[in-house]
Order: structure tokens, then sequence, then C-alpha cells
């Protein structure tokens, strides 16, 4: 059963390890740990949309494909996690995530579905994973966390030849509320090279934790 992404939308994640698409606006952002950031405006939600482009040196395309899907561990290692699972809203599985805010700011949850597809492109090994906000899923919204509408994820990973993988990600997303742009802009900025270094710490723990399941 197809969970509503299209093969043009895999084709067009999995093409910018290739060819990065940044005609129309994109700005580099920053650079760190051998990762490149572009920002996109978004003037209607006075928003970035975000794009990444680098190398995870120590840890393969497959096992970062598999520790990205592994929703159970990820509560593991990323301390940001309230709360993720799969559920199933009126007959339509989809993902619950709510995410931890500092104080005085409200906690936010997404419902969202995602669909990964191990691709074999002219002899290329790719894996990519799609996600975006399921607004038609049937999922009440909890009193005191505000609820993300509009989400949207994409991963491309691919051996980079030398151990390691090479990683695209595309990604936005409106918190909603009142947040300063200083601290969106600053979570930006901070949290993706974060992640990044925390999703390679977990590929490096994961046949341990899987050891003990």
């Amino acid at each position: 059963m197809s969970l509503g992404f299209t093969d043009e939308e895999f084709q067009g994640a999995w093409k910018e390890l290739d060819e990065p698409q940044l005609d129309g606006g994109w700005e580099l952002f920053t650079e760190t740990m051998g990762v490149k950031i572009y920002r996109l405006y978004d003037k209607e939600t006075k928003l970035y949309e975000y794009k990444v482009f680098g190398v995870l040196a120590i840890c393969s395309p497959e096992l970062c494909a598999d520790v990205y899907m592994d929703l159970a561990y990820r509560k593991h290692w990323d301390g940001y996690v309230k709360e993720l699972c799969e559920k199933n809203f009126e007959g339509q599985t989809a993902i619950y995530w709510e995410v931890k805010y500092p104080f005085p700011l409200s906690n936010r949850d997404y419902v969202y579905i995602r669909e990964r597809r191990d691709l074999d492109v002219d002899g290329r090994k790719i894996w990519v994973i799609l996600a975006r906000s399921s607004a038609e899923t049937a999922c009440a919204e909890k009193s005191g966390v505000l609820r993300v509408k509009d989400y949207k994820q994409s991963v491309a990973l691919e051996s980079d030849g030398a151990g390691g993988t090479k990683l695209f990600m595309n990604y936005f997303d409106n918190p909603g509320g009142m947040i300063p742009t200083w601290l969106v802009n600053w979570a930006a900025k901070n949290g993706v090279p974060g992640f990044l270094k925390d999703m390679q710490n977990a590929c490096s723990n994961y046949s341990c934790y899987c050891q003990k399941k």
C-alpha cells in the first residue's frame, strides 16, 4: 500500500546527492562537521526551509537508514523526545511524536506519515526516507502542547565509497506559537549539526542496543 508519496518525490530526493538544487534563493547558512546547511526564506511563514549536504564518516548508509527508522531506539538517544510511536488512527497508520521544548515554551507534537525505499539506481544503492505531516489523520490535540501541522523531511543516503555515508536532507517545519526568530535560527544552526552528531553516536551503539533487546 502506498503511503501517499510518489516515485517522483523519491527520485527528487536522491537526485540531490548528484546535483544539489539550490536555485531560487537558497543561501549557504553554515558549514560545520563536513556538512553544509543551506536555507530558503519563506515569505508566507517568515520561516526558513533547510537543505543539508555532507558526509557522515563513521557509519554506512544502510545502518543510518535502520537507525533513522527505529522509533524505539530514538527514544534512547534523542533527549528531545517526550513520546514517539506508531499509532493507528481510524485505519491509517501514522507516527505520533511529541518534542520537548525549553521552558517557558510549550512542547510541540507531530502526526506524520513516512516511507522508506531501498533503491537500486543503475547499480547504485541509495536509501531514501520521506516524511510529512498528516493533517487528515484523526488525532486529538493535547492540552498545553502545540500541534505542528506543516512539517516535511526527506533524507537520501548513499555510500561515500570509504565506509561512510553521503547525505542529503531537506527539512521544514512551522512550530507555530510566538517563538522569536533568533531562537528558531539558533536551533537550526546548532540543532542540525547536533542531531547529526547524535545520529553518528547512535549508529555506533546500535548493534549493542539490538543485542540487549
